[in-house]
């Protein structure tokens, strides 16, 4: 086990090049060093603004479960967003239906699904975690016990993704676009100053999904996993097939056995295009890695894949390298 650890101490892959001002965007880049903490990593372009808020907390010393509860909790409340919380794309029927999970240091672990009429499933399902001897509740389950808990209970279907419900009922076409905002859910990994891991992903599902369909989101070991020991992972994309590699302890196991955080994201991106080959090329699946020294990695199947870094030296949106 120690050889292999120095193996991911090493940082045997190249550095990436760091901001001194304003954010940046690198193509295709490298992964990073070990050696930085504390640092936030987060899936897609609105990762940036919810990088500043879990960075609120840990640049303070804050814990990072509290940071990646703070941080996703922005995107989940941005209306104009239609992947996550309010104004997120609704299902077939008309119903904006919300999925989330948590999970810290201790292993410790949340998490709702097919929740409605709540905003905030993040801070649900901390709730989960925090408060019930349980991991996981759903549906009308899981919002009575929102609603014990104080949350407010809300309409989530914006004007704007009404809308675009509307003009989807006309011809009823289920085929989501690559790297198009309809399963872009926001995955978040940090590392405190203390060393200690947390994650957490959020994520309103697939536009136009069957009424009570659940992806990887919510699922620990599929849409999120950390083990304090190794390093955490996070996924984004088409969760039916995430879930079917239970992609995000497989990518945490093969740390575990030496791999860097890329390399780690590659093969579980490698292992979906090998078993799927004739499904692959119309879906967008991708994984997000931080290990326990601090380096980090992601990759796609296809190319557009982005996720935001935030660190004491860093402030950058970055491309992930991809299978396509």
């Amino acid at each position: 086990m120690s050889n292999r650890r120095k193996f991911i101490k090493s940082g045997i892959l190249g550095g990436l090049a760091v901001t001194t001002g304003s954010l940046s965007t690198l193509a295709c880049a490298t992964p990073a060093k070990a050696g930085q903490k504390p640092i936030v990593i987060s899936t897609w372009n609105h990762g940036v603004q919810a990088n500043v808020g879990a960075w609120e907390v840990l640049s303070q010393g804050g814990k990072s479960v509290d940071a990646v509860e703070q941080g996703v909790r922005i995107t989940e409340a941005d209306p104009n967003n239609a992947t996550v919380g309010i104004g997120g794309f609704p299902d077939r029927d008309g119903f904006v239906t919300l999925d989330a999970c948590i999970m810290d240091h201790n292993e410790n672990c949340g998490s709702v699904a097919f929740l409605q009429d709540i905003m905030h499933p993040i801070s649900v399902a901390r709730k989960v975690m925090d408060d019930t001897p349980h991991v996981m509740l759903v549906g009308e389950g899981a919002k009575q016990f929102a609603l014990e808990k104080g949350f407010k209970e809300e309409n989530l279907l914006t004007p704007n993704s009404e809308k675009a419900w509307k003009n989807w009922l006309k011809n009823q076409d289920y085929k989501p676009k690559i790297n198009v905002e309809n399963h872009d859910t926001i995955g978040m990994l940090a590392l405190d100053a203390d060393g200690d891991l947390s994650g957490a992903c959020t994520t309103s599902g697939a536009a136009w999904k069957m009424h009570g369909r659940v992806g990887d989101s919510p699922i620990i070991g599929a849409g999120l996993y950390v083990d304090n020991e190794i390093g955490a992972a996070t996924a984004t994309g088409l969760g039916e097939f995430v879930i079917k590699i239970c992609g995000s302890h497989m990518i945490v196991e093969l740390m575990r056995q030496g791999y860097p955080p890329q390399e780690a994201c590659k093969e579980a991106v490698d292992r979906i295009v090998r078993k799927y080959k004739n499904n692959y090329m119309d879906l967008q699946v991708g994984f997000l890695a931080l290990s326990k020294t601090g380096e980090y990695g992601a990759y796609g199947i296809h190319k557009g894949f982005n996720f935001a870094v935030k660190s004491n030296t860093q402030d950058e949106l970055i491309d992930s390298m991809s299978a396509v």
